[in-house]
């Protein structure tokens, strides 16, 4: 479905300006960030499993922020046990050597941590998954019953196709018209892949961006900040179709 390498466009990008409104806590010793909606009810939630730059990037919480305030729960874990990738990488860095580390033996277990947390303790009824880059071939993984309900995924990494044919239920997925991860023909590839699938499904193909443009892309300039803007929005609908009750 997308390439298995991460590439540069992974770890480049803008910051974004503003104020995060949630808060760092405690998963067991998994750090992480909990924005609550304006009622404080935590039946419906979103699990946001995030780039590499990870969670304590501040667009990240800034869209934890915002699906909070649409009246969803959102729990964003470190995935990377505190082993995240700098925003726009320092010179000599290996993207992939340091993947090596932070593969699904690695990840699993903290988001299965997680998930159990939040259905067991935290309240939470309808758990819908948000995957950004890295984190979309999990949402992809965990797209099954007791697990996740619906998903999300914007410009998808190392998603395999036997993955992608995995899912058991519905799946929304935002892409860049210029993607070297995801590609016009991994697109297309996964376009078939779910019309052979009896789930719901959707793919939005945004112009005038590339890879990263749902969490990384330059807001002053207005197609790119209009295409991040209405991947929100997608993601949104969709939930409140599919997860909210």
């Amino acid at each position: 479905m997308t390439s298995n390498l991460l590439s540069h466009c992974c770890t480049m990008g803008s910051l974004h300006e503003g104020e995060a409104k949630g808060e760092i806590k405690t998963i067991s010793d998994i750090s992480t960030y909990f924005a609550y909606p304006p009622t404080k009810f935590t039946e419906n939630a979103i699990l946001i499993l995030t780039d590499v730059i990870g969670h304590e990037f501040i667009n990240a919480q800034l869209i934890a922020d915002q699906f909070a305030a649409k009246g969803y729960f959102v729990v964003m874990p470190d995935l990377f046990n505190g082993d995240s990738v700098p925003l726009n990488r320092p010179e000599g860095f290996s993207i992939m050597d340091w993947l090596k580390n932070h593969m699904p033996m690695q990840t699993e277990p903290i988001i299965n941590v997680v998930l159990n947390e939040m259905r067991e303790n935290l309240g939470c009824k309808r758990i819908g998954g948000v995957g950004y880059c890295f984190g979309g071939k999990y949402v992809c993984r965990y797209l099954k019953p007791g697990k996740l309900d619906a998903g999300f995924i914007a410009h998808p990494t190392m998603v395999e196709p036997d993955e992608l044919k995995g899912i058991e239920g519905p799946l929304s997925i935002a892409a860049a018209v210029r993607d070297f991860v995801f590609t016009t023909a991994k697109r297309h590839e996964s376009e078939e892949i779910l019309d052979g699938l009896h789930v719901p499904y959707q793919i939005n193909v945004f112009s005038d961006v590339e890879h990263g443009f749902a969490v990384r892309c330059d807001l002053s300039k207005p197609r790119q900040k209009f295409a991040k803007e209405q991947a929100f929005d997608q993601a949104v609908a969709w939930f409140d179709q599919y997860l909210k009750e």
